[in-house]
């Protein structure tokens, strides 16, 4: 049967049907694109605010840590300043200490018979230390007697223990306003020099017992590992 052509009512129905399908293919696009697009906004978005969130966490991180070492620079300094001051003042005690040994009330000088008896206890050491038959000794001006007298008595205590006899010359070349005491030795060939005077001594007193004082008034040092 052959097919007829359509009427002018026909063609514009098709034409309709033709468009609404169209139309309804062009929506479900659409809609399918926003969808699309909504999703990308939102996983763009979650990234952007993920990425600004991590770059404020950092920032805020490292504003934290500058905080603390700033923190730990000031607390570090307040610590030295006191530690320095501690130190300063320590060592106030100790020169008072010393200037109170070095500047006495009574000089042992003036002591009478026990300034005789240390005279002859350091001669009779140095005699033993210098261990030659002759010696100069060098004293305060005002002590030429006693000393005299002290190395007489030295003498006989050197023979004594050493067998060994010696002389000696005294000469008062030392101001007595620039020393407290003592003497200095010089052995007859000139080679061998001992300084005694009261000043050397307690200068060696001080080096060798200031750990000693130091631990006796301000403890042990925690930072130290190893005494002697």
């Amino acid at each position: 049967m052959a097919s007829r052509a359509l009427n002018d009512e026909e063609v514009l129905s098709e034409m309709n049907k033709m468009v609404a399908f169209i139309k309804q293919e062009a929506l479900e696009k659409a809609r399918e694109i926003r969808v699309k697009a909504d999703e990308e906004f939102a996983i763009e978005k979650a990234r952007l605010v993920k990425q600004e969130q991590q770059a404020i966490d950092a920032q805020y991180e490292k504003k934290r840590k500058g905080a603390e070492v700033a923190q730990k620079i000031a607390q570090s300094t307040i610590t030295n300043k006191s530690r320095l001051k501690l130190l300063h003042k320590r060592e106030e005690v100790l020169q008072e200490i010393f200037t109170a040994v070095r500047e006495p009330k009574v000089p042992i000088c003036e002591s009478g018979s026990r300034y005789e008896q240390f005279l002859e206890s350091i001669l009779t050491e140095a005699y033993l230390q210098i261990l030659e038959p002759k010696v100069v000794i060098f004293s305060r001006k005002s002590d030429v007697d006693v000393v005299k007298q002290a190395a007489t008595s030295a003498k006989r205590s050197y023979k004594e223990i050493s067998g060994r006899d010696i002389e000696f010359e005294v000469q008062g070349t030392i101001a007595d306003d620039s020393s407290q005491g003592g003497v200095k030795l010089v052995s007859g060939t000139g080679r061998i020099t001992l300084d005694n005077t009261m000043e050397e001594r307690l200068r060696l007193l001080e080096d060798k017992m200031l750990p000693e004082i130091r631990r006796d008034l301000f403890g042990k040092n925690p930072n130290r590992k190893f005494y002697t």
